[in-house]
């Protein structure tokens, strides 16, 4: 970060807390005081987001504009950035699971303010602000294994086919079977990854009759095979703990 002067900054010491590290020097200029952090993805949810969220994503907790209504998602954004605050700054037990599950919340009221805002970038967001596109969008999360087709899914929202394709296009940047294809994949991913289940069940769920075509399309998009990701993954979540 820099202001544009093109000053040099003074020296930043780290100070650590509880909960959080804080950064700060000792400068003479307007004091900024940012609250800052991460959100960790981990797979196969990683491939998903990444793929369907555009790099920058900017969303306010105050109107950008006076002309421009609060919203009840907006309200709830900025409130919940002001408990998080606050619970960086008390430093009491448990603050770190606290602000962790405070977290996934403020990832998911970011998506949805993004979404509601007329600028919002192409992918996820952009799309789900499109009212009459949102069955067609819940039936894909809800129920990926469903033989879906683009007649099936413009009949639920009551457009043409044509038109459906045209908005997916235009908002997603891509079809509505490569987003269901992708959904399939993750759910496919975490099922092997968090059940027992065998290769042939998790085909069924994921929309596959054929294991066989499950299988040889998990390769193609993943890079290995469901028993080879399936001991990749718990490895991986073994060396994390």
């Amino acid at each position: 970060m820099h202001d544009g002067s093109g000053v040099q900054p003074s020296l930043a010491t780290q100070r650590v807390g509880l909960n959080l590290t804080i950064s700060e020097n000792a400068g003479s200029g307007e004091r900024l005081d940012m609250l800052c952090g991460r959100f960790i993805l981990t797979p196969p949810h990683d491939r998903l987001l990444g793929a369907y969220l555009s790099s920058r994503l900017i969303v306010r907790g105050m109107p950008p504009s006076p002309t421009l209504q609060k919203t009840a998602t907006r309200d709830q954004l900025t409130s919940l950035v002001a408990l998080m605050r606050m619970e960086t700054s008390i430093e009491g037990l448990g603050g770190h699971a606290m602000l962790n599950a405070l977290s996934a919340a403020l990832f998911t009221l970011a998506l949805r303010l993004a979404s509601e805002s007329d600028e919002a970038p192409p992918g996820l967001p952009a799309l789900a602000g499109h009212q009459r596109l949102a069955p067609a969008l819940t039936a894909m999360f809800l129920d990926p294994a469903h033989p879906w087709t683009l007649p099936k899914l413009a009949d639920l929202c009551h457009i043409s086919r044509a038109t459906l394709a045209r908005h997916f296009q235009r908002n997603l940047g891509r079809s509505a079977d490569a987003l269901l294809f992708n959904i399939r994949m993750s759910v496919a991913a975490n099922e092997l990854k968090e059940t027992t289940n065998s290769t042939a069940a998790i085909a069924e769920v994921a929309g596959y009759r054929s294991e066989a075509a499950f299988q040889r399309v998990f390769k193609q998009h993943l890079g290995m095979t469901p028993a080879q990701w399936r001991r990749a993954s718990r490895a991986s979540d073994h060396k994390r703990k």
